[in-house]
């Protein structure tokens, strides 16, 4: 039988997915196609692929022979797709950017427009999401991340820093506080899918009898969570300066502070729309230094 890359693509799906509707989602067609697939290839080779059990497909022996030959030609257009796009030095095209959610929401808008301007043959798609994606399988190009280790698999350059500060609404909690009025305070905090971070360290280390009031598993959330009056919490401070509602209640702490990086894989070096991104946004971070950092508010 002559195995065809497309049908390993609906193969691979079912078996990442665990179901025909996830599969069908993550290929763009509808659950009707991928059976039909399925059953193609099933009825080529003459042996089932997937058991149908209650928490969904199930791969057989023969499938995950399949699924694993499929992960491998997949990694292999993937790898090749992505070494030709770092060829391509044309200045036109789609570029994919994925970013957190507090840089989305306070930070990387505003050079979106003036990105535009610069490079109208260049279609920039922006994905939110605090996972960083994978982008040895294309998933995005070029990722603006806030963090202290970036993936060894990335090359870059760190923009910036940024700093973080202990916030809360103006009108509610004392500026310039000490530990002893900190313990006394309601506290919005990291839950626990980040208790690794430094914020989340930093309170159980100097302030471990506060109370928690409010948590989220992101710092757009925390950032909410603080500006509706809950608690007091650390966001960066381009969030927390940039409303003025809030109030900086103990200076930007160093042992907090991140750095911004601009990411991509290696082989995208060359690419002209992503070098072109890369060098507009590090110009950008760079006369923003004074805001990421903690040194100037926008109010």
């Amino acid at each position: 039988m002559a195995t065809d890359w497309d049908d390993l693509r609906y193969v691979l799906a079912v078996a990442e997915a665990g179901s025909l509707s996830g599969a069908a989602r993550r290929l763009g067609v509808n659950r009707s196609t991928v059976f039909r697939r399925i059953r193609t290839v099933e009825a080529q080779i003459g042996d089932r692929l997937f058991d149908r059990l209650p928490t969904g497909y199930a791969p057989t022996a023969v499938g995950e022979e399949i699924r694993t030959s499929a992960m491998r030609v997949a990694d292999e257009v993937v790898a090749l797709d992505r070494r030709l796009s770092g060829r391509d030095v044309r200045l036109t095209g789609t570029i994919r950017a994925t970013v957190s959610d507090d840089i989305a929401y306070r930070y990387i808008g505003r050079h979106v427009s003036g990105f535009r301007d610069a490079y109208p043959g260049i279609t920039l798609e922006l994905a939110v999401d605090n996972r960083l994606y994978n982008i040895s399988k294309r998933e995005a190009d070029v990722p603006v991340r806030p963090t202290r280790n970036p993936p060894e698999n990335l090359v870059g350059r760190r923009a910036s820093d940024v700093a973080f500060a202990l916030y809360g609404a103006r009108d509610l909690f004392p500026a310039d506080a000490g530990f002893n009025v900190l313990n006394t305070l309601p506290w919005v905090v990291p839950d626990d899918s980040l208790a690794h971070i430094p914020q989340a360290r930093w309170q159980r280390t100097h302030v471990p009898d506060a109370q928690a009031a409010f948590r989220s598993n992101s710092m757009l959330g925390l950032y909410q969570g603080i500006a509706a009056g809950v608690g007091v919490g650390f966001v960066p401070c381009f969030l927390g300066d940039s409303d003025s509602a809030l109030v900086r209640i103990r200076p930007p702490e160093p042992e907090l502070t991140t750095g911004l990086w601009l990411l991509i894989h290696e082989d995208l070096r060359r690419s002209g729309r992503v070098r072109a991104f890369l060098d507009f946004m590090a110009a950008a971070v760079a006369t923003d230094r004074d805001f990421l950092e903690g040194r100037r508010s926008t109010h």
